[in-house]
């Protein structure tokens, strides 16, 4: 897959679940309740315990099924090894041109972190395809990706920090081309309490919000 499909599967999967559980096998099964919940496209952080091994697997276990990607990596080296694990985009938490050069050299989707305006133009200018905007909800949450929105349209803008499935929908009506969940969606306490089924149900009522407002032709 390109860089180009890539990201236009994130678009229209629209919302990322941020995987930062505390083993491999808790994240593998957090992918299963999530698919079952119609959601198709992960982010697993580097700072799950053996996270490249948990890409690697993933990949090799769903096929296209599910579009695996990597999160919080902070060094062109790790993006480098996630790649080679197979991920199918990198996601930092800032901006690192390092990082975001790393995966344009390999072909890989790159979602690099920034937060105020200059940052995110200086994203775009490097090659992001899109533009993490975190931590969002300690800056305004909906509001700032409408304001950041109003001189930027162009921008794919992907909300995350403090993002809920109660509050994803208001994310999207405010133009964001995607968001990212993370514990607010499955941590490991949900699932260490076996309750796979209401990640489940989380992931239906998310696809549901992001059918209200599908991405743009």
């Amino acid at each position: 897959m390109t860089r180009s499909e890539t990201s236009r599967r994130i678009e229209e999967v629209g919302i990322i679940p941020v995987l930062r559980l505390r083993s491999a096998n808790l994240v593998s099964r957090a992918v299963d309740a999530l698919l079952e919940g119609g959601l198709t496209v992960f982010e697993v952080t580097l700072t799950v315990p053996d996270a490249l091994g948990a890409i690697r697997s993933l990949t090799a276990r769903f096929g296209e099924r599910a579009m695996i990607g990597a999160g919080s990596v902070l060094r062109a080296d790790d993006a480098r090894a996630c790649i080679d694990a197979g991920a199918a985009f990198i996601v930092s938490p800032g901006l690192e041109p390092s990082v975001v050069d790393a995966a344009l050299r390999s072909d890989r989707a790159v979602i690099p972190g920034a937060l105020t305006p200059t940052e995110v133009m200086k994203a775009v200018a490097l090659g992001a395809d899109l533009v993490k905007i975190f931590p969002c909800s300690a800056v305004g949450g909906a509001s700032y990706i409408r304001a950041l929105r109003a001189p930027m349209p162009t921008v794919k803008l992907v909300p995350t920090g403090g993002v809920t499935p109660a509050s994803a929908h208001e994310y999207l009506a405010a133009g964001a081309a995607a968001v990212g969940l993370g514990s607010e969606l499955v941590d490991n306490r949900i699932l260490d309490e076996r309750e796979d089924a209401l990640v489940a149900e989380r992931a239906r009522a998310l696809v549901a919000a992001r059918r209200r407002y599908p991405v743009s032709p």
